[in-house]
């Protein structure tokens, strides 16, 4: 019984000692189970705010991209390789919704990443990614996204497919579609300005979208509307900025901009290209027979007409007016004959409501072929082109280029900073700073130096003739240079001519203000002092300057008459330098048909009557067929 009963008492000391060591061990599992849990609960945590934080940078990467005025579409490539390489998805895609010309939507592609498998799709269909119109497919995925504004997305992936490219067969689909990774698509609808823009595609290794990831999306989703916004109004100003309003080609600037670098590319590559000159015959009797609206039409024709035959590479700009020009890099001037005289023939053929047919003049210059310098360049493919109206319109002439070393324009910018500089004539000092900062800005781009000396121009005229019109020193020299070309001076004469237009009245700035717009007729001595001006200009104002001595007879005989009664030196006959007769000829032109102090304008038909009946008197009679033929055939 003794050892029995000892037994006895051992078993249940075990049994007390199992029972606690069962007890502790379930204790020990408990916090183990406690502690593994608490460690994946840190690891979801840690995910969470992993993504959480890459959602932030994710979002501040698109808000700085908008801060950037970056183009849309580099705005869109970023986006896409955001989702992409960062977000870590199978492939990203932005879709924009569109309309054709029969008013069927369908979807094209902004902006897409690189995945082999679209890649061999769009190879095996002939397509390429970038034209390719993908169907608006009414209760699709796509569909139902836009027309709810909420996020979706499915696991069918053959569905989706199918509704991408509806030229797969069934065989192809089940190919594809087991070649993927993509366990589901997201579609995320964009909108601007409350109006459906597109979509984002996305193809998810995930079959389950989340919350979480949804949330991301829609924020996301957020930032790129906000992207396409701003991006798309930069777009539309900066298109404002280089395009001209009516014919949606591009405008002087654009022209003038992108020639400079042109050239900069033809110097270096030692390749030519060519400068196509264009301006629509008879406009003026367009408008004045038609309406204006309609010479719009015939304005805006030859542009969509330059659209449309010009190469994506080309330039077509309207410059103003009528006048356009066309830049064609790397062609030399036998391709630009061609392509001038299929635009030409392109316009000839057009038949345009209650008008009819328009015609075009077209002059063509050749860089490195007819000069090495932009501003000669585009004033030769002018000439070319006044050539071609002088020999009937319609034609294209192509430019014979010229080695004469006079540069008239410089020399004009020369001389009227000389003449400012050194206080040549009595003009307050603030506006004299002001006219030689406008010279010295012209030198910087040669193409609006033109522009810059008629304002200079205009601008001192005004300060001794209120009733001077700003324009008006453009038109007279484009009408002296148009009655030059058709009497065939050379073209030193007409560099010449050009620069004694700019500087033949300077001498007017000396004469008394009560005496220059005085509105009774004046006495002799005040005809005396008026009298004076051109030997004012010649010898007071102008001989100083060196490098226009050339100039100066022209000048002192622009009052000198055919029959000698003119002054100041009663000059007659071909002792009359023929450039300062067409000057007299269309300073008389212009000041009859402008307000003068003592007198209404005339009329066309009064001024050219009234110049008529002076030709064998005051003008040489060729010289006044000649004007009247360019005033009909140009000008009006």
């Amino acid at each position: 019984m003794g050892i029995f009963s000892g037994f006895k008492d051992l078993l249940g000391q075990i049994n007390r000692i199992d029972g606690a060591v069962y007890t502790q061990g379930r204790d020990f599992a408990d916090v183990y189970a406690r502690n593994i849990a608490l460690e994946e609960e840190i690891a979801v945590r840690t995910k969470e705010l992993e993504q959480a934080n890459q959602t932030i940078l994710t979002l501040n990467s698109v808000w700085d991209m908008m801060n950037s005025s970056q183009p849309l579409s580099s705005l869109l490539d970023k986006i896409v390789s955001i989702l992409h390489d960062d977000m870590g998805y199978v492939y990203t895609a932005i879709l924009k919704l569109n309309r054709d010309e029969n008013g069927n939507e369908y979807f094209s592609i902004m902006s897409s990443s690189e995945d082999k498998l679209v890649g061999s799709i769009f190879s095996l269909i002939n397509e390429n990614l970038q034209t390719y119109k993908i169907p608006y497919i009414e209760n699709s995925i796509i569909e139902k996204a836009l027309q709810e504004g909420q996020i979706s997305s499915t696991p069918d992936m053959k569905g989706v497919l199918n509704m991408f490219f509806p030229m797969l067969n069934e065989e192809q689909l089940k190919e594809y579609v087991s070649q993927m990774i993509t366990k589901s698509v997201i579609i995320v609808p964009l909108k601007r300005e409350k109006l459906n823009y597109g979509c984002v595609v996305i193809s998810s290794q995930r079959e389950l979208t989340s919350d979480t990831e949804v949330n991301f999306l829609s924020l996301f989703a957020n930032q790129i509307e906000l992207a396409i916004t701003v991006a798309g109004l930069f777009e539309e100003v900066k298109k404002q900025a280089i395009t001209d309003p009516l014919t949606g080609i591009y405008n002087r600037r654009y022209f003038e901009d992108n020639i400079v670098k042109e050239a900069e590319r033809a110097l270096r590559l030692k390749q030519p290209f060519s400068v196509i000159s264009m301006d629509l015959d008879f406009l003026k009797k367009i408008n004045d027979t038609y309406g204006h609206q309609y010479g719009d039409l015939a304005i805006k024709t030859i542009a969509n007409i330059m659209k449309k035959e010009a190469r994506s590479i080309d330039i077509p700009a309207r410059i103003g007016g009528e006048e356009f020009n066309l830049l064609l890099p790397g062609v030399d001037s036998n391709g630009a004959y061609i392509a001038a005289e299929r635009i030409r023939k392109s316009i000839e053929s057009q038949v345009l409501d209650t008008i009819g047919g328009i015609t075009a003049s077209i002059g063509v210059a050749t860089f490195l072929e007819h000069s090495d310098r932009i501003d000669e360049l585009i004033e030769l493919a002018d000439q070319a082109m006044y050539k071609a109206k002088i020999n009937g319109r319609n034609q294209v002439q192509v430019s014979q280029g010229h080695n004469t070393n006079l540069n008239w324009q410089k020399l004009a910018i020369d001389a009227f900073t000389d003449i400012l500089a050194k206080k040549r004539i009595p003009v307050d000092e603030n506006f004299a700073k002001e006219l030689i900062q406008k010279l010295n800005s012209s030198k910087i781009s040669e193409q609006n130096t033109k522009d810059v000396l008629y304002s200079i121009v205009d601008m001192i005229s005004k300060t001794y003739n209120q009733s001077y019109k700003e324009g008006t020193t453009k038109s007279k020299l484009l009408l002296a240079v148009m009655i030059a070309k058709k009497m065939q001076l050379s073209k030193e004469d007409i560099d010449k001519l050009q620069l004694a237009i700019l500087l033949y009245d300077i001498g007017n700035v000396m004469i008394p203000e009560e005496i220059y717009n005085k509105k009774e007729p004046l006495n002799d001595h005040e005809y005396e002092i008026i009298k004076q001006h051109p030997v004012i200009a010649a010898r007071e104002i102008l001989k100083p300057i060196s490098n226009i001595q050339d100039i100066i007879p022209i000048i002192e005989a622009h009052h000198e008459n055919w029959d000698g009664n003119g002054y100041p030196s009663r000059k007659s006959g071909i002792e009359i330098p023929i450039m300062s007769q067409i000057v007299l000829l269309v300073d008389a032109f212009y000041a009859m048909t402008q307000d003068r102090p003592y007198r209404k304008a005339y009329t066309l038909e009064q001024a050219v009557n009234i110049i008529k009946a002076d030709a064998g008197k005051k003008w040489n009679k060729e010289l006044i067929d000649d004007f009247i033929f360019v005033l009909k055939n140009e000008l009006i």
